[in-house]
């Protein structure tokens, strides 16, 4: 900091304030300091920084997978966010609850200015210390408490009912569910909504088969076997997300069954793909880029002010009604 003090005929403390509270130097001065710095190949020291203010202006984020692409734009919110703001992203995966507690364990013992998770069922260990630490705390992609701090997401529940009503509506009554094998309360709430939904209309609850995320595509491929199996007369499938309901239309391709007068489609999530592939998938859209901005807004603003305006936001989903029903 010396070096760069003297090359730029400037004091250390204004150095300082030009990396760190640059609104207090002034625009040329700023650019005298910034090109000393690079000429000299100087980086400010940010550990030695966040000792001084006891903060870091790193946010972290924790996923259960790179694979969803509604995560991926999720992430894309957040960091566009936070280099808004001035702050830095650091990124887990935490597809286990032991591995995403130890990532939490990672970055609260790296003073993280706050945490986004993934969903809001986590271990009593990890609740236990975020609630000690006084992390400030974005759940996201689901409302249902208990919270630990701040949450942003949606009604799983009320989507799911609202696309099961819509499949029934178009005159479909012998319809499969096909889930994860996995205890999500995210993944359970959309099972949920679809078995109610299905026993109010007077319909058949129990064509539910569960198969392991990592299938990808041929997870629709096999609901479909399965299902046949249980009822040959099953006539459409509700997927828990559009990886398997994908799936389940390449296999109505090697089928021969036309689609949707053979068999009906719909899946959860509007990926990328879910536009693309014939005859178009009918599904739920979920706001992932709006979550990931709305989170990061969240904690930046907690670790500014010591509050947030909000300590939920409901951001929504839609139905999007494609080919496929």
């Amino acid at each position: 900091m010396q070096d760069v003090a003297r090359e730029a005929g400037v004091s250390l403390m204004t150095v300082s304030n030009a990396f760190q509270q640059p609104g207090k130097v002034r625009s040329d001065t700023r650019e005298k300091v910034f090109a000393a710095a690079a000429k000299l190949g100087y980086v400010p020291n940010l550990i030695a920084g966040n000792l001084a203010s006891g903060k870091s202006r790193v946010i972290a984020a924790i996923v259960p997978s790179l694979r969803n692409s509604n995560f991926a734009r999720m992430i894309q919110g957040v960091d566009e966010c936070l280099c808004a703001r001035g702050y830095e992203l650091v990124l887990a995966v935490g597809d286990t609850p032991d591995r995403e507690l130890d990532a939490t364990r990672t970055f609260v013992g790296r003073r993280a200015d706050g945490i986004i998770l993934t969903g809001t069922e986590h271990s009593p260990e990890m609740r236990d210390l975020l609630k000690a630490a006084r992390v400030p705390t974005v759940e996201t992609w689901n409302l249902d408490g208990p919270l630990i701090d701040m949450a942003v997401g949606f009604s799983n529940y009320d989507a799911s009912r609202e696309i099961t009503e819509f499949m029934i509506a178009r005159g479909r009554k012998v319809i499969g569910f096909v889930g994860y094998e996995s205890r999500d309360r995210r993944f359970l709430e959309r099972q949920r909504a679809f078995q109610e939904t299905m026993r109010g209309a007077g319909l058949r609850d129990d064509l539910v088969i569960f198969a392991p995320e990592a299938l990808g595509f041929a997870g629709g491929r096999v609901a479909i076997e399965h299902l046949l199996d249980k009822e040959p007369a099953v006539e459409a499938l509700i997927c828990v997300t559009d990886i398997f309901a994908v799936g389940a239309l390449f296999e109505c391709m090697r089928r021969g069954w036309p689609v949707p007068e053979r068999f009906a489609v719909a899946g959860f999530g509007d990926y990328e793909i879910s536009s693309e592939v014939p005859p178009g998938l009918t599904t739920i859209r979920t706001h992932g880029y709006e979550i990931g901005r709305t989170a990061a807004e969240m904690l930046v603003e907690k670790a500014e002010r010591g509050l947030a305006a909000r300590p939920t936001e409901n951001v929504g989903y839609q139905l999007i009604v494609r080919g496929s029903v």
